[in-house]
């Protein structure tokens, strides 16, 4: 039994930590998580924040890393996994692109990024250590706002080989 392992003084320590640590959690959670378009400033796609005429803007996009995937078990024609590195100085702009046939996950290494997406009212800023997870659902373009270059990793799969470097 649970009991015979610990003794009733280590129990109520184990169990009052329990529940402060519960405590803190909901007494300090927020209405989002990190880097998530806040569940009240949710709107259907394309009502949220787009601009699709802007180029890019001081943001170095490099492939560090690609697996053609016709030849691995999964064997997906015409497609590629990739690692990439973005350096986006101060004022740089990553223009507006969809992620409708390239699945895509975002690592904030260092600085921050505000992100404007097709499906959210406000813009929402990504800090160190955040992951955006981008779907067939996401259409956006990010924003360096701040003083310092922000750096980011990111891993897609990339339906045509001809556009490599797509943002």
């Amino acid at each position: 039994m649970f009991m015979s392992s610990m003794n009733g003084k280590t129990l109520w320590r184990t169990l009052s930590l329990a529940g402060i640590v519960a405590g803190a959690m909901a007494i300090g959670a927020p209405a989002s998580f990190a880097g998530e378009c806040p569940a009240n400033k949710m709107v259907a796609d394309g009502q949220g924040q787009q601009d699709k005429n802007m180029a890019a803007k001081d943001v170095t996009d490099t492939v560090l890393a690609s697996t053609d995937l016709s030849k691995e078990m999964v064997a997906l024609q015409d497609h590629l996994f990739r690692l990439r590195r973005l350096e986006i100085k101060p004022g740089g702009i990553v223009p507006w692109h969809s992620h409708g046939d390239r699945p895509a996950m975002i690592y904030v290494v260092s600085g921050e990024v505000t992100e404007y997406a097709s499906t959210c009212s406000v813009p929402i800023v990504h800090k160190v250590g955040d992951v955006a997870p981008e779907t067939h659902t996401t259409s956006h373009w990010w924003k360096n706002t701040g003083k310092k270059t922000v750096v980011l990793i990111s891993v897609d799969i990339l339906h045509d080989k001809m556009e490599e470097h797509m943002m």
